[in-house]
């Protein structure tokens, strides 16, 4: 029986082949064997941040199985575990804000006025407030708009409306002030997002 595991001539000359191949790669491209070893390194770091990272996410996750107020707001779309935690830490309950575009405001995500004339203009996002949130919140809306677009719901009429007119990066920083005023809501009235209803936080 020992006999028909013992690797044959063919395939100890095919994976010498192979060795010398990988060996005739890296000398055709000059890499030396430090820089070899240096690469395998490098690739254990990587491999150890990539652990980390499961961690940390893993204790995310359970922080927020752990949280009522985290497990309501990662109802609304674009709201995910980062979101959640990272808005309940800087805000709480929401408390300190009378109302939805308040909490927007703060973030950074409502746009300048600019009056000339008597007429008010808009301008862009103030980017006032907390930043860290604020590029949450955006990249989230950004991943939640085309499934929003596509949805038959108030949210997702108002979206589509807004593509109509409006270049998708100021959409999708409208949006981002839609779930900053939806978050607000959910924090300050313990509820969570309903997509039939109209998701608007005054």
């Amino acid at each position: 029986m020992a006999e028909a595991h013992r690797p044959t001539r063919n395939n100890r000359i095919n994976r010498n082949a192979r060795v010398g191949s990988r060996r005739s790669s890296f000398m055709t491209l000059g890499i030396s064997c430090r820089i070899r070893a240096l690469v395998v390194e490098m690739r254990a770091e990587w491999q150890q941040l990539d652990e980390l990272i499961d961690a940390l996410n893993r204790e995310f996750m359970d922080l927020v199985r752990a949280q009522e107020q985290a497990r309501r707001l990662m109802t609304i779309p674009g709201v995910g575990v980062l979101n959640a935690t990272a808005l309940i830490a800087a805000v709480g309950d929401a408390s300190a804000f009378r109302r939805g575009r308040d909490l927007a405001a703060w973030l950074g995500l409502v746009p300048r006025q600019f009056t000339t004339g008597g007429k008010p203009r808009l301008l862009g996002i103030s980017k006032r407030g907390n930043k860290y949130l604020r590029t949450l919140f955006v990249h989230g809306a950004r991943a939640a708009l085309p499934s929003l677009a596509k949805s038959a719901t108030p949210l997702g009429r108002w979206l589509c409306g807004l593509l109509a007119r409006s270049h998708r990066n100021v959409a999708v920083v409208a949006l981002a002030a839609k779930l900053a005023r939806v978050a607000w809501a959910s924090l300050w009235q313990n509820s969570i997002f309903e997509p039939a209803h109209e998701a608007t936080a005054a």
